[in-house]
């Protein structure tokens, strides 16, 4: 792991100062840097599990149920602190001689994120794409947020999630052709998975949506209409094919399509900012969000041949903050629900929460900035109400538990 690391640096170092200094040689290219270093302790109510969060609790989703133990005692009802830094990160902007009649940039980020829980504190690639930019269009290639994570509209949390598991939140390899208006713009995505896998027979991968044939598909309507409002919406399809073959050694070719439909809100005013977002998902689980998929259909001794149904949810979240440069106070608060499937339940599911019929978060902050170093606290309240998951995906005979998470940042931007 040392070894791998010092390669990593060394590769790192190797690339970027020829970059820089070919700066001096062709004028027409420029790379600025920036990030942050950010330091986060938290303190939880209640246990969360490496499946109901990311990175030692570190990217919270929600709390984990009751476990109760031979005296009756809830053994998930006790406390854990952390310090971690791992959302530390660096940023490079580029930016370059116009080609194909088109002005054109790029960006690459990483952070310590790690890429699994075996890599915490590993080097991670975030974002590396390059865009095109014509006069009424633009093209974008490479890995960005998921065109369901609106980065003019977000949830300004300090907390990692960034409002997930009531938001999507997700990083794509993706293609984006989006156009450029004053009154109304359109995007078309092709993506693919990475990082944000969904689930199946053999867990997580992306080989699920790969082995499908085609690339997840995302329309996009954006409305501007001034810097005191915005708002988006669009749908969302992606197609899984979990089993090339059953377990039998018949080959199999069943998919499961899923369709998302979301509306996104901004206002702003003097005093305060205003987001609002609602999203209708199927299989969700790639977003970080609840649901999934299920089998609901065997035939066949040998094929096995299935048929899968979606597991629905519905989520929607408000994000209110002031405008203030150096004390910023806000409030995040978030509701999900879980709509259950279209078909019967037969077989097996996969997804996140699925024993969880609605979620609840109400989360406050605030932050203090002078110059690049700004100090930030952060309440977060999440209620999971766990029940027994019927046939119909929906969960019933419910019983609500709750965490209360005490987060205080230090970020020092750069």
């Amino acid at each position: 792991m040392i070894m791998r690391r010092i390669v990593i640096t060394f590769l790192c170092v190797a690339v970027l100062i020829p970059v820089i200094m070919s700066q001096e040689a062709d004028p027409g290219w420029e790379i600025k840097f920036s990030g942050f270093v950010k330091t986060d302790f938290f303190y939880d109510t209640r246990q969360s599990s490496a499946s109901n969060g990311l990175r030692e609790g570190h990217f919270y989703l929600f709390p984990d149920n009751v476990l109760y133990d031979l005296q009756g005692n809830d053994i998930n009802a006790n406390p854990s602190f952390h310090i971690l830094n791992i959302q530390t990160r660096i940023k490079g902007d580029i930016s370059g001689p116009d080609a194909f009649g088109a002005k054109t940039s790029g960006i690459i980020e990483a952070e310590f994120f790690g890429t699994g829980e075996s890599d915490i504190n590993g080097f991670r690639l975030r974002h590396a794409y390059v865009k095109m930019d014509w006069t009424g269009v633009s093209l974008t290639m490479g890995q960005s947020w998921h065109p369901m994570f609106i980065t003019e509209s977000f949830p300004g949390t300090i907390s990692f999630n960034t409002g997930a598991p009531f938001t999507p939140f997700s990083r794509n390899p993706q293609i984006r052709f989006s156009t450029k208006s004053e009154n109304l713009r359109f995007s078309f995505t092709a993506y693919s998975q990475r990082d944000f896998t969904s689930p199946g027979p053999e867990g997580n991968s992306s080989r699920y949506l790969r082995n499908s044939g085609i690339p997840g598909l995302n329309l996009q309507l954006h409305v501007p209409a001034g810097e005191s409002f915005a708002a988006w919406a669009g749908i969302d399809y992606k197609r899984l094919r979990p089993e090339l073959k059953s377990s039998g050694n018949v080959e199999t070719n069943a998919i499961i399509g899923s369709f998302s439909l979301f509306a996104n809100l901004k206002i702003k005013s003097d005093p305060v900012n205003l987001r609002l977002m609602g999203i209708y998902a199927q299989n969700a689980s790639d977003l970080m969000m609840t649901g999934g998929y299920a089998v609901s259909k065997i035939s066949g001794l040998h094929e096995e041949n299935k048929v899968f149904t979606n597991l629905n949810t519905f989520s929607c979240w408000a994000d209110l903050s002031t405008n203030g440069k150096k004390v910023v106070p806000g409030l995040f608060t978030g509701y999900s629900k879980n709509l259950g499937s279209v078909d019967p339940i037969i077989g097996d599911v996969y997804g996140r929460g699925n024993n969880i019929d609605h979620l609840l978060r109400f989360s406050p902050r605030i932050t203090v900035t002078q110059g690049h170093l700004s100090f930030a606290g952060e309440i977060e309240h999440t209620t999971a109400a766990y029940g027994i998951m019927q046939s119909t995906g929906r969960v019933m005979n419910t019983n609500n538990v709750s965490n209360l998470r005490i987060l205080l940042s230090a970020i020092y931007r750069f």
